[in-house]
C-alpha cells in the first residue's frame, strides 16, 4: 500500500467519550450508545454498531470474461438482491481464509488466484464495520455449501452486462457496485492479462 498524500492528514480534534452503554449484543452485532464530546466541543448523544465480523467481498472472475453473481432475499430491505458472493470472515482470522470459505460455500467455486484489490468502511457514521474485497480467478466447480437460512440462486453473467445493471440501478448492493467498477478501472488501466480484460471488456 502507498503513503498517504499529505492532504489526507487529518486536521482538529478527534471525538471523545464520556461514557459508553451496550444496550443489545447478539453473535454478529452489538449496540453501544455514548455520551461524547464531538470535534465542536458539543455534547452529543451517540449510538454505535460494533460489528464481530469483517464484510468480505468475492468477484469471481471465469476466463471469458464472466462473472459469478448470487441472488437471495435480503431481509433488512426487504427485498431480492443479486450480488457478487459475499460474507462475513470473524475478526483476528486471515480474511483471505474465510473469502476462500464464503466463495466456496455460496457459489460453489474454488479459485487458483487470489488479489486483493480493495478495502472499504461501510455506513462509518453508525457502524464500525470494515471489509475486504477479492479479485479470484482460475475458478473450477466444487459442491456450494449455503448456510441453512439461504436459499441462493446463481447467474454466470458477462462482466460488462452486470456492471451495465449496477450502473443502471438495477444491482443496489454497494460492495457489488464498487467491486465492479475496481475490477472496470483495472481492466483498463492494464492491471489484469489482456486477454481475460479484453474479455471483460467486449
Amino acid at each position: 500500500m502507498t503513503a498517504k498524500p499529505p492532504w489526507m492528514i487529518a486536521p482538529g480534534t478527534p471525538w471523545k467519550v464520556v461514557e459508553a452503554r451496550e444496550v443489545y449484543d447478539n453473535p454478529w452485532i452489538s449496540l453501544t450508545e455514548y455520551d461524547a464530546i464531538a470535534p465542536t466541543g458539543r455534547p452529543a448523544l451517540y449510538g454505535a454498531v460494533r460489528f464481530k465480523n469483517l464484510a468480505l467481498a468475492i468477484l469471481p472472475l471465469h476466463d471469458d470474461g464472466a462473472v459469478t453473481l448470487v441472488g437471495q432475499h435480503r431481509f433488512p430491505i426487504p427485498g431480492y438482491s443479486w450480488e457478487l458472493p459475499e460474507g462475513g470472515g470473524p475478526l483476528g482470522v486471515d480474511p483471505l481464509e474465510s473469502a476462500r470459505r464464503e466463495l466456496r460455500e455460496e457459489a460453489g467455486l474454488e479459485a487458483a488466484d487470489w488479489r486483493e484489490v480493495l478495502r472499504f468502511q461501510l455506513s462509518n457514521s453508525i457502524t464500525d464495520e470494515r471489509g475486504y474485497g477479492y479479485l479470484a480467478t482460475g475458478l473450477s466447480p466444487v459442491a456450494a455449501e449455503p448456510d441453512e437460512t439461504e436459499a441462493l440462486a446463481l447467474a454466470r453473467v458477462p462482466f460488462r452486462q452486470a456492471l451495465d445493471a449496477a450502473l443502471a440501478g438495477h444491482i443496489l448492493d454497494m460492495l457489488t457496485l464498487a467491486m465492479l467498477l475496481r475490477a472496470y478501472h483495472m481492466a483498463r488501466e492494464g492491471a489484469l492479462p489482456s486477454a481475460l480484460a479484453k474479455a471483460m471488456l467486449n
